[in-house]
């Protein structure tokens, strides 16, 4: 039952703080000619997460499509073929380096140091 007595006082007093603070908030925005921004306007949008402006953003947009259309150019080109199922590396189809290439570096000529 002394649970019941606490909690009859806690809670006028709790409400009041919060009607005090309430008037505060108002009375300060009043005062300094604020207006408080609704949670909608800060949620990220899906089509612009950095917050870009406009020009920057369509910028982006352009020079991630040019990299999208140059790796599927890049990926169209890899020799493929499949078997049993499912796509694999052709690797007779793939070129060998020239000899002359291979020669040039130092790991792949055994005789030197």
């Amino acid at each position: 039952m002394s649970w019941l007595v606490i909690m009859a006082f806690a809670l006028p007093i709790f409400f009041g703080l919060l009607f005090v603070m309430r008037k505060f908030v108002d009375h300060m925005k009043l005062e300094q000619n604020m207006e408080i921004e609704s949670f909608k306007s800060t949620l990220i949008d899906k089509d612009n997460p950095v917050g870009l402006s406009g020009d920057e953003l369509e910028q982006l947009k352009q020079q991630q499509a040019e990299a999208q259309k140059h790796l599927r150019e890049v990926i169209s080109r890899i020799p493929v073929e499949q078997k049993g199922g499912r796509f694999q590396l052709a690797t007779d189809k793939i070129k060998k380096p020239d000899d002359k290439v291979a020669g040039n570096g130092n790991a792949s000529d055994p005789g030197k140091k």
